[in-house]
C-alpha cells in the first residue's frame, strides 16, 4: 500500500501537468514470439542494376551484383575472389556469370580453362554454344602446327617482352636473375630486336644470340666475349626448354594468325597442360602479358579475365609481380579480374606470401563457398571476414556462398536456370553434388539451407526467455 505523501503528490502532479503516465508490465515471451512484435529487417543490397546472381539467403531477396556498375561507388576496385573446395558450385557460378554478362553488348570475357575432361576444357561446350573455338595450348597439338604465341610478337612493347622473357627464366630456375646473366640477356634480345626486321624474332633466335653473342656486348662492358657467353648459359638452357623440350611448339614461333581478339569470348585451353608442373606459370605469364598488350585497350569495353586454378598465378612471385602491374593497369582500362581459387592457404603460406596479399588487396570482392572449419578460420583472419560469416561457412550447402562485397556481407544461394543447366553441369561437373539435383531435390536443397540458417541464428540468438518493454 502506497504512503498517503506519495498519493497526495500524485494528484497533485496530476492536477498541475495532468495525468501521468502509466507504468507499463514487462511482457515475457520467448525470441519466436517476439517475431511478431518487432518486424524483420534485412541487410541492404548492392542495387537493382547488374548481373542477377541468385537471392540473399535469409531475406530471400534478389542479389545481383556487378563491378562495373558498383566500381567508384561501393568498389574501391572490380577485382573478385572465389574461394572454395571442389563440388559446392565455384564452377557453376563463374559459367552463369559469364553467360549473364555476356548479355550486355559492351562486355568481353577471356577464360583461362586449366581444367577439363575427355580431351577438352569444361568451358569448351559454352564455347561451342557461342560459336566460338577455344585457343588450345597443347605442346603435341603445336608441333603439328597448333597455336603458338610469341612472347616476343612486335605487338608486345620492347620493354614488355624484355620483362617477359625475365618471368619465364625466373619461373623455371625459381629464382631471380642476377646481374650478369641479366646483362647477357638484356644485349641478346636488344641485338634480336635490332637485327631482324623481316619478320617476327623468335625465342630461337633469342638462344642462339645467348650461345653466340656478338663481340660488341662484350666490349660495351670490357669483359671477354667468353664471359658474357658464360653469363647467358643458363639463361639459353631455360628458354631451349620452350623451343626445344616438353614445352616446345606453343611459343617458338609467330603468333598463330586467325586468332579472334574481339570475339566477345575468349577461352584459352589450358587442360592438356599438367597443372603441377612448372609449365602452368610460366603458361599464366606469356598469356598475361600477351593480352595485356594485345587484348586490353581504351576502347570503353567492360573486359573480365578469370583465370581457373589462380594460386599458378598468386602463388609465383615473378608472375604474381606481372599480374600485379595487369591488375593496376587494366584497372584503369575497365577489367575486372577474377580468381578462382580452392584453397586460401595454397597461396598465403607460399613463397609468394608478399604478393598474393597485395594481389588479395585489390580483390574488394569476395565469395566463399564452403570450407572446412579450420580453413574457414584461416581464411576469415586474412580477409577480415566476421566472426558469423566464418562460424557459418563450414555449414554452408553446395550452391550457397558467403559473399563480401567491400565489407557488405551475405550469405547468397546461386540460382541456375534451365536454359544455362545444360552449359554449366558439363560431365565433370556433374559428379558434383550441386549438379544432378532435379528440380524437387533442389527445392528441398534451399529449404534445408534455410531450415540450416535458422538455426544457426537460433543457436546463437537462443530462444530463451525476453524481456520486452
Amino acid at each position: 500500500m502506497r504512503d498517503p505523501l506519495s498519493v497526495l503528490t500524485d494528484a497533485f502532479t496530476s492536477f498541475l501537468f495532468g495525468k501521468v503516465e502509466t507504468t507499463r508490465l514487462p511482457v515475457r515471451t520467448s525470441t519466436g514470439q517476439a517475431q511478431a512484435v518487432y518486424l524483420p529487417t534485412a541487410a541492404p543490397g548492392l542495387g537493382d542494376s547488374g548481373v542477377i546472381i541468385g537471392r540473399e539467403v535469409y531475406s530471400g531477396k534478389g542479389y545481383i551484383y556487378d563491378p562495373f556498375q558498383l566500381y567508384g561507388q561501393q568498389l574501391p576496385a572490380p577485382h573478385w575472389l572465389v574461394l572454395g573446395e571442389s563440388g559446392n558450385g565455384k564452377s557453376a557460378l563463374e559459367k552463369t556469370y559469364v553467360l549473364r554478362q555476356l548479355r550486355f553488348r559492351d562486355r568481353q570475357v577471356v577464360v583461362l580453362d586449366a581444367q577439363g575432361e575427355d580431351g577438352v576444357g569444361e568451358w569448351n561446350l559454352i564455347a561451342q554454344e557461342l560459336g566460338i573455338t577455344p585457343i588450345r595450348l597443347d605442346p603435341m597439338a603445336a608441333l603439328d602446327m597448333g597455336i603458338r604465341l610469341n612472347p616476343l610478337d612486335p605487338a608486345i612493347t620492347t620493354t614488355g617482352q624484355l620483362a617477359l622473357l625475365r618471368t619465364i627464366i625466373e619461373v623455371a630456375m625459381g629464382h631471380g636473375l642476377d646481374e650478369r646473366s641479366g646483362f647477357a640477356l638484356k644485349v641478346a634480345h636488344a641485338y634480336v630486336n635490332e637485327t631482324i626486321v623481316d619478320r617476327q624474332p623468335v625465342l630461337t633466335d633469342i638462344v642462339e644470340q645467348l650461345r653466340h653473342p656478338e663481340p660488341e656486348s662484350a666490349e660495351a662492358m670490357n669483359v671477354a666475349i667468353d664471359d658474357v657467353r658464360a653469363w647467358g648459359l643458363d639463361v639459353a638452357l631455360v628458354l631451349d626448354r620452350l623451343v626445344d623440350g616438353d614445352l616446345r611448339g606453343m611459343f617458338d614461333g609467330p603468333t598463330t594468325v586467325g586468332i579472334d581478339l574481339d570475339a566477345p569470348l575468349i577461352v584459352f585451353d589450358l587442360s592438356h597442360i599438367d597443372r603441377n608442373s612448372i609449365a602452368m606459370p610460366i603458361l599464366m605469364a606469356i598469356v598475361g602479358v600477351w593480352l595485356e598488350h594485345t587484348w586490353i585497350r581504351p576502347d570503353r569495353k567492360k573486359r573480365i579475365f578469370l583465370v581457373e586454378e589462380a594460386w599458378h598465378i598468386i602463388n609465383s612471385p615473378f608472375v604474381a609481380q606481372l599480374f600485379q602491374r595487369l591488375l593496376k593497369f587494366g584497372r584503369r582500362l575497365g577489367l575486372s579480374f577474377v580468381a578462382v581459387v580452392h584453397h586460401l592457404s595454397d597461396v598465403v603460406d607460399g613463397a609468394a606470401a608478399k604478393e598474393a596479399a597485395a594481389i588479395l588487396k585489390m580483390a574488394s570482392t569476395r565469395t566463399i563457398y564452403a570450407q572446412k572449419a579450420d580453413e574457414a578460420r584461416a581464411t576469415g583472419r586474412v580477409l577480415g571476414l566476421p566472426r558469423w560469416a566464418v562460424e557459418i561457412i563450414p555449414t554452408l550447402t553446395p550452391g550457397i556462398a558467403v559473399w563480401d562485397v567491400n565489407g557488405n556481407v551475405q550469405v547468397v544461394k546461386h540460382l541456375v536456370t534451365e536454359t544455362e543447366r545444360p552449359l554449366v553441369f558439363t560431365d565433370r561437373a556433374m559428379t558434383e553434388a550441386s549438379a544432378d539435383l532435379t528440380d524437387d531435390a533442389l527445392h528441398a536443397a534451399e529449404l534445408e539451407a534455410e531450415e540450416r540458417a535458422a538455426a544457426f541464428v537460433e543457436h546463437h540468438l537462443g530462444d530463451s526467455e525476453s524481456t520486452v518493454a
